[in-house]
């Protein structure tokens, strides 16, 4: 499933495309916008979202073999919910 069908399934509960559509967007990028806070979201019985901090370090180009320098990143983590685990 990509966006275009999320939408097309939230399209059944609302009254237009429009509004599915609008939905899924706020969705999405309220998400992101805790997460960019620090903030951890919770889907009860679906998952949670946190940050994690990866830390820097050395890694090898597989094509020349040479050490290269990786950055420290902050990453999404994603944790099933005991439902969504259940129904896969």
């Amino acid at each position: 499933m990509n966006k275009s069908d999320l939408i097309e399934t939230v399209q059944t509960v609302l009254e237009n495309r429009k509004q599915a559509e609008a939905a899924v967007n706020s969705i999405i990028s309220n998400i992101g916008a805790a997460l960019k806070k620090g903030d951890a979201v919770t889907l009860t019985g679906f998952g949670t979202f946190k940050v994690a901090k990866r830390k820097a370090r050395t890694a090898r180009n597989p094509r020349t073999g040479e050490p290269v320098k990786i950055k420290a990143k902050n990453v999404v983590k994603f944790t099933a919910g005991k439902n969504l685990k259940a129904s896969i």
